[in-house]
């Protein structure tokens, strides 16, 4: 009989099984599919459906163990509130017209899949869908718009896939437990940003629908990455300058047109062999990331947000896919299909076809032709009506009595049985579990770390590599928070091994942007700085080992430009720095801005000190009305010659050219101040030069230290990293503590010692009470004096080991180092203010002891349990 019994249970267990395969191949084949073109185009034969059941109770669902799980059986539900475990009066109503209306969706659409409506909570309690959105408005800044919020959801919680991908779970979590652990599916992630996005005013709703491999298995390994992606610049096109009625014509080309052709030709073959190179590249590796065929594709159950447009200025609808936070049309390809979607006021089925994925649904809820609402409260606005079919029911009675029907019939959503969401600072800060996240993208890799979990401020890391298996390292980029050297981001590229340091405002050389590949002097480097933060106006340098180019904005003198040659430097037989042994100026090149307040003709436009060849050149600028300007030269001498006699400027000093020459240009004397007033500039020049390599030199040592460093900035509202404010913080709970120990001891019982000697319950007679008094006096007394005499022992005891201490300072004050001095003076002066707090401490105790024994004094007398004391002294 047990061996019967056991075969009927083996042929009935595998009946039950055979059954439920073939009714999941049943929706699964029909979810996908609308009523009438499914009832229209049923016309496989039994073969090919049992050789397609066949086939798909061969695919195996594959599900990764290395991620996290998250059961019901992890969730403590000890502290859940009440509403979590029970469901109230309307909420019992709620699920009943839930039921009703899935009875009737069953029995017209027999081929659709079941509607996903009121999954179990994390107590096992029925909860329909819409009452588990809670609408909230965080309060923070940064969870207003829906971008900050779809990433803030993303960073926050761990991915965990569903059970089944073929099925929506079973159960449905509170949103305040999905962020108590960090942890959740699709339908988790969807309804927390849903609730987020509700709260700060967006129209949104939580869908459930089909998806593909990738976007259900959050993989993005296939796609780029939203920081590597370059925005497009905008090309200026630039407006033709009309030519002038006496413009000189251009010479005749006296090129051979046929060679031109012929090289034209040739340079087209080339272009056309690169393209076409470029062409077989692309498909070849366009074969290589191709994804695999998904054997489930267009099955896989996935949920997320659809945001439609009007609330927000949100100028047309879009998708948010809650796992990765990203942003989709609704025409994307990923999202497969739509079965029914819902907010906190009601419920929609999809009535479309998804044979095109979402390309072709129309996202007007309140046409119930395409959409399926289950609760009449609303406040989606009914499908618009043409002119002809609104002029048939303008009658008031209909109205009303339309009115009427839809009042009996409506029925008010019940409120979120969740309870208010709320992210503290430290989980906001945080945001990512344990404070670090990675994600792999397609050739790239992002790390993100919370604010101070690293000591040198990273919180996110962007590597890009060359090939698909993230083997060559392309660049690094490193984006910095905190830092009081101002680093914002660190850009690293691997090929030209070139690194990128951008700051912001606030560094104390005005930084800017410093780009380098080494950190040694006298290297290639751009350093860009804010002007407005510099009194010279510098917005950039230039460095190469023999030149250095400057450009400024926004000085009183015009200068615009100063590039600066050097030759190489002598060799000292000493070893010397870059500061006592500089490199020697060959030339120096410096550029104005028009002024204005100046004629033209007298405004420099360029000089050029040629300090080896003993030269000066000047360039004017030009008139508008004139084609050139002028120019002058001179010819730089010593003062004096050999045999120490002054030389005599003569006309052969100066080369000029001039446009309209003047009478004044052409003296001597004119010339000997101009030259003067020049060598005055060039002198100011070669010091300026002198100044900026010192100021590189500066920066570099600098920046060396604060990478040493990296010290961060902390807040002074931080009271958790702030150490002065931490300290303050402890000081007061420490004085407040103390405060309170003092009142406990005042309300202590002072008799109890001494009435615990007689007999519980007996009167105390006139002799015992006398003796209670002067036993509890004593006491008290004696206290007080051993209180004193500990003081007392502890002063003596720091002041001889003071005494010890100079003691021996003295005997080896020779031999000391001045770490060891540092240590004595700091033993000191800790030393010297533990004695005085002692000393004061013992002076206020000798003041307040007589007061204290005659409150004790008082207190006894008054007290109403030494009644006895009172008559005597009465």
């Amino acid at each position: 009989m047990e061996v019967l019994r056991e075969k009927v249970e083996e042929e009935e267990e595998a009946e039950r099984e055979e059954a439920a395969e073939r009714a999941e191949w049943a929706r699964t084949e029909k979810m996908m599919r609308p009523v009438e073109v499914r009832k229209e185009e049923t016309t496989l034969t039994q073969e090919t459906l049992r050789d397609l059941e066949k086939k798909l109770s061969e695919i195996q669902i594959p599900i990764s163990a290395e991620l996290p799980a998250f059961t019901k059986d992890t969730i403590d539900i000890s502290k859940l509130p009440v509403s979590y475990k029970t469901n109230t009066p309307k909420e019992e109503h709620l699920l009943q017209v839930a039921d009703n209306f899935s009875r009737q969706y069953s029995h017209l659409c027999p081929d659709r899949v079941p509607l996903f409506l009121h999954p179990l909570n994390e107590c096992e309690v029925p909860k329909f869908v819409s009452t588990t959105l809670r609408p909230t408005l965080m309060p923070y800044p940064e969870l207003y718009n829906w971008d900050s919020c779809a990433q803030f959801v993303s960073d926050f919680l761990t991915m965990v896939p569903l059970p089944d991908p073929l099925k929506p779970p079973s159960h449905l979590y509170s949103s305040t437990t999905v962020l108590k652990y960090q942890k959740g599916n699709c339908f988790d992630f969807s309804t927390l940003l849903c609730s987020m996005l509700i709260g700060s005013g967006y129209d949104a709703y939580c869908v459930n629908g089909y998806g593909s491999l990738d976007l259900c298995h959050m993989d993005l390994t296939r796609e780029v990455c939203p920081l590597t992606v370059k925005p497009k610049e905008t090309i200026k096109s630039e407006e033709k300058v009309l030519p002038k009625k006496y413009t000189i014509r251009p010479p005749r080309d006296l090129c051979s047109r046929f060679e031109q052709e012929q090289e034209v030709k040739k340079q087209q073959e080339i272009r056309a062999q690169e393209k076409k190179q470029l062409r077989e590249e692309e498909e070849r590796l366009m074969e290589a990331e191709k994804a695999k065929p998904d054997a489930l594709h267009g099955l896989r159950v996935h949920s997320w947000v659809l945001v439609l447009s009007g609330k927000r200025e949100v100028p047309e609808n879009f998708f948010i896919d809650a796992f990765t936070g990203h942003s989709y049309s609704t025409q994307d390809e990923r999202f497969l299909g739509i079965e029914s979607l819902w907010n906190h006021k009601n419920y929609w089925i999809n009535m479309q076809d998804c044979w095109n994925c979402c390309k072709d649904l129309i996202f007007d809820l309140g046409d119930p032709v395409r959409w399926e609402y289950m609760l009449l409260g609303t406040d989606k606005s009914q499908l618009s009506l043409t002119e002809e079919d609104d002029s048939g029911i303008n009658d008031d009675d209909d109205v009303e009595n339309l009115g009427k029907e839809d009042e009996d019939k409506s029925f008010d959503m019940p409120h979120s049985w969740v309870e208010q969401i709320e992210i503290s600072p430290e989980a906001f800060e945080t945001r990512c579990p344990n404070g670090k996240k990675v994600i792999q993208y397609k050739r790239a890799k992002l790390e993100k770390w919370a604010p101070y979990l690293n000591s040198n401020g990273l919180v996110s890391r962007l590597t890009t590599y060359e090939d698909l298996e993230c083997t060559n390292i392309l660049e690094i980029k490193e984006w910095y928070q905190n830092r009081e050297d101002m680093l914002e981001l660190k850009h690293i590229n691997k090929t030209t091994d070139l690194k990128t340091d951008y700051f912001k405002p606030g560094h104390p050389q005005a930084l800017r942007v410093h780009s380098y590949k080494s950190m040694q002097p006298e290297m290639d480097r751009v350093i860009e700085f804010y002007e407005m933060a510099r009194v010279d106006g510098l917005i950039k340098r230039e460095e190469t080992a023999r030149t250095m180019t400057e450009y400024y904005q926004g000085r009183p003198d015009f200068l615009s430009y100063r590039h600066a040659n050097f030759g190489p430097r002598v060799k000292k037989l000493a070893l010397s720095s870059a500061e006592s042994n500089p490199r020697p100026i060959v030339k120096i090149t410096e550029r104005f801005f028009r002024n204005s307040a100046k004629p033209a003709e007298e405004d420099v436009a360029e000089r050029v000190f040629l300090l080896a060849e003993e030269r000066i050149q000047l360039r004017y600028h030009c008139r508008d009305d004139h084609i050139t300007a002028s120019k002058r030269e001179f010819l730089r001498r010593t003062e004096v010659d050999s045999k120490g006699n002054k030389i005599i400027m003569t006309p052969d000093m100066c080369i000029s050219f001039e446009v309209e020459p003047m009478e004044h240009t052409k003296k001597l004397l004119y010339q000997y101040e101009a030259m003067m007033h020049l060598k005055r500039e060039e002198k100011l020049s070669r010091h300026q030069v002198w100044e900026s390599e010192l100021e590189v030199l500066e920066i570099l040592k600098l920046r060396e230290e604060e990478e040493a460093a990296h010290t961060l900035t902390i807040s002074i509202y931080d009271t958790k990293r702030n150490e002065k404010s931490k300290e303050y913080r402890e000081a007061m709970e420490r004085v407040m503590h103390e405060e309170h120990l003092r009142q406990m001891e005042t309300q202590l019982d002072y008799l109890a010692p001494f009435l615990a000697q007689l007999p519980p319950g007996e009167k105390l007679t006139r002799w015992q009470a006398v003796r209670l008094k002067d036993e509890c006096l004593s006491d008290f007394k004696q206290r007080l004096i051993n209180k004193a005499n500990l003081i007392q022992a502890r002063f003596e005891k720091e002041t001889q080991e003071l005494q010890k201490k100079q003691q021996w300072y003295q005997e080896n004050q020779v031999t000391l180092t001045p770490e060891d001095e540092d240590l004595y003076l700091s033993y000191c002066s800790q030393a010297m203010f533990r004695i005085r707090i002692l000393e004061q401490r013992l002076n206020r105790h000798k003041e307040l002891a007589p007061l204290k024994y005659l409150a004790l004094e008082e207190k006894l007398y008054k007290d109403p349990r030494l009644g006895e004391l009172q008559k005597i002294f009465a």
